[in-house]
């Protein structure tokens, strides 16, 4: 008998609010804000229990962490824990053992002294994050895979800094192991990485792998944990050079592969991501053939690729194989992903294929995602979504859909955004790619639109179809907004030659790209030539107040959330990953916005969070200052916010508002 979970678990908390949006009228920031009904949704390897975090029964607007028997689903939630008063539960997942893994974060102020993103000197306004163990029954909650012993010769300065970025973090579930692990563990004396064999149980450990400051493991052995593969970052004429070693079975000594070593710089994409049992050849998904990623066995004896791929798609990057962890067929290719418009997983597991074409059948038209399932495939977790509809949970159990929950119940009707991928040509000559939201009720033939052109962050990063969870697209949309993300030069993951063009070129071509976007609509009848904003958050920021100091421009205002004004002063300070900063940081070139204030043209609201440590307060105020007496500028500070998501339901409400406000009564464009 089908039924649905979430209506048991949340029915007291949801009651008030499952009012359904009709798609004729415009979705509420409300509706958009409110925290998930239910996210972050994991079933146990043995299929008894599922884990995610649901709006605490105390407060509607923070999270708590919940825990259901599959054999008792009607009966709701067995355990419900609420985030506490200052940590707050931001993910979880379920692991073997009777374990939970749960994420935590709480606001924190104070002086880094150099430990992590944020000022160097004085006090910074940032967030720690925290991982913890708990079992099912959630009696306690240890720290996640760390000591609590304080070791000698650690300086208070050094032992703070651990405390607030975490000394330790799962890698590798090791499928077949029933108590271990594989965890990274942050040395407190060197500040290396080491990797353990860690028992979920008693808590020993036993080393893998002693890091140094440039060699990692590349991939492990997921019957044993032995360490297969490793890469080591070497500096050469002034550069880096990325080697790959593989182990060689027959000496037990790591092989350097010289066809596996790249320039860094030359920004290769060469991961090894398994071993195929039968040959003993290596599984690579590179880009050394092709400007999009392939799979590839190489055969470590040879030091050969084979000669053709194994799986490649003449449009997109293959971005996973897809491995099995059953017994039967343990470690066997069941499937591929292709990094597509949407995230596309081909199943060639004869079962898991059928499973995801009935699946498909029952909800045509959505994505779906198969995540958790047990070895006899009698319990299958699975998710599904669509542009207008948002993620949903579901359980195939003894091959019945059990529809376990929406994230966002009260739009269960869903939206009928209409969402397409989309090329056009940039002025020179370049196919940029992009996805196309038309205004909700809108058809070819009627009045042109108001549009707001969507630059992505990163900006190595890349948008994709499906719902979109900052709540950005929606709310466009269902106010009469045409949205156009552009995937503009400098994008990742959709080739080496988009990601390659946009070093160098920030304010420049990339900016060309988003006023082509903006030329694009207009030449389709879809956007009206004078009602047209460009909004971003973080990157797509810097291409917002970009845009206000280029001239001639396409749109009548400009939104920047988090932005990047003052290329002089961003440096390498940026990232997390030290060599992403040094590598990344030699492409951000070209037109710094604060060395051009003075060209302002346009109408700007910028806003961004005041524990924001990626893109620091200084970026948006320090531009916000010295433009507003130029144009028209409005500056927001968001009180509590970091820079990425998830932010709490307050912080969604005053962006979406101001964002809702601003375009309708500053900009113009909702007359």
């Amino acid at each position: 008998m089908r039924h649905t979970l979430h209506r048991a678990l949340l029915a007291g908390l949801l009651a008030t609010a499952m009012a359904q949006v009709q798609a004729a009228e415009p979705v509420t920031v409300e509706a958009l804000a409110r925290l998930p009904a239910l996210q972050s949704v994991s079933m146990s390897p043995d299929g008894e229990h599922l884990v995610a975090l649901i709006p605490s029964p105390k407060n509607p607007d923070e999270t708590a962490l919940a825990t259901w028997d599959i054999d008792a689903l009607s009966a709701g939630p067995k355990v419900i824990t609420p985030s506490g008063e200052h940590m707050k539960f931001i993910a979880a997942s379920a692991l073997k053992a009777d374990k939970i893994l749960a994420i935590a974060r709480q606001e924190w102020t104070g002086d880094l002294g150099g430990c992590g993103e944020g000022k160097s000197t004085g006090a910074t306004r940032t967030f720690m994050v925290k991982a913890y163990l708990t079992g099912e029954q959630q009696k306690n909650f240890d720290e996640a895979f760390t000591s609590d012993v304080r070791k000698v010769g650690v300086s208070e300065q050094t032992q703070r800094c651990l405390e607030l970025a975490g000394t330790a973090s799962l890698v590798n579930m090791l499928p077949l192991d029933p108590d271990r692990v594989i965890i990274r563990q942050l040395s407190e004396l060197s500040l290396t990485s080491s990797y353990y064999l860690y028992n979920l149980k008693t808590k020993e450990t036993d080393l893998l792998f002693r890091g140094g400051t440039r060699a990692t493991p590349a991939l492990f052995d997921s019957r044993t944990g032995k360490v297969l593969a490793k890469t080591e970052i070497v500096p050469v004429g002034g550069g880096y050079e990325q080697q790959v070693q593989l182990l060689n079975a027959k000496t037990g000594q790591f092989e350097l592969q010289a066809p596996l070593t790249t320039k860094l710089s030359d920004r290769y994409t060469v991961d090894v991501v398994g071993m195929d049992d039968a040959s003993g050849k290596f599984y690579l998904l590179t880009d050394q053939f092709s400007d999009k990623v392939q799979a590839r066995l190489y055969d470590p004896v040879q030091h050969k690729y084979d000669s053709e791929p194994v799986v490649a798609d003449p449009d997109y990057s293959i971005d996973a194989l897809l491995f099995s962890t059953r017994r039967a067929d343990f470690n066997q290719v069941v499937g591929f992903a292709i990094n597509g418009p949407h995230r596309q997983v081909v199943y060639v597991d004869p079962m898991l294929k059928a499973i995801q074409a009935g699946i498909k059948n029952a909800f045509p038209g959505q994505q779906v995602s198969i995540g958790d399932y047990t070895d006899d495939f009698s319990r299958v977790l699975f998710s599904t979504q669509a542009p207008g509809t948002p993620i949903a949970y579901h359980l195939l159990l003894d091959k019945k859909i059990v529809n376990l929950g929406s994230q966002r119940p009260w739009l269960e009707k869903g939206l009928a955004l209409d969402e397409s991928w989309v090329t056009y040509k940039a002025r020179d000559g370049r196919d940029i790619p992009a996805i196309l939201d038309l205004p909700i009720g809108w058809k070819k033939g009627d009045a042109p639109a108001p549009a707001v052109v969507l630059p992505h962050g990163g900006p190595w990063a890349r948008d994709y179809l499906g719902w979109d969870v900052s709540g950005w697209v929606p709310l466009l949309t269902s106010r009469g907004y045409a949205v156009l993300r552009p995937q503009y030069r400098g994008s990742s993951g959709l080739g080496r030659s988009l990601w390659l063009a946009g070093d160098k070129q920030w304010g420049l071509e990339m900016s060309d790209d988003n006023d082509d976007a903006a030329a694009w609509l207009v030449s389709q009848g879809i956007a009206a030539k004078d009602r047209i904003a460009i909004f971003g958050y973080s990157y797509g920021g810097f291409a917002a107040v970009a845009a206000v100091v280029r001239n001639p421009s396409p749109f009548q205002c400009a939104i920047a959330g988090a932005p990047v004004a003052n290329l002089g002063r961003l440096g390498t300070s940026w990232s997390d990953n030290r060599l992403q900063r040094i590598l990344q940081g030699q492409t951000v070139k070209g037109m710094d916005p604060m060395d051009n204030t003075s060209k302002a043209h346009l109408p700007i609201m910028l806003f961004g969070g005041d524990r924001d440590v990626r893109v620091p307060p200084f970026h948006p105020r320090d531009f916000y200052k010295a433009v507003k007496d130029i144009v028209p500028a409005q500056y927001h500070v968001i009180a509590d916010m970091p820079h990425s998501m998830p932010w709490y339901p307050r912080q969604q409400r005053e962006t979406l508002s101001l964002i809702e406000g601003y375009l309708a009564k500053d900009c113009g464009l909702a007359r």
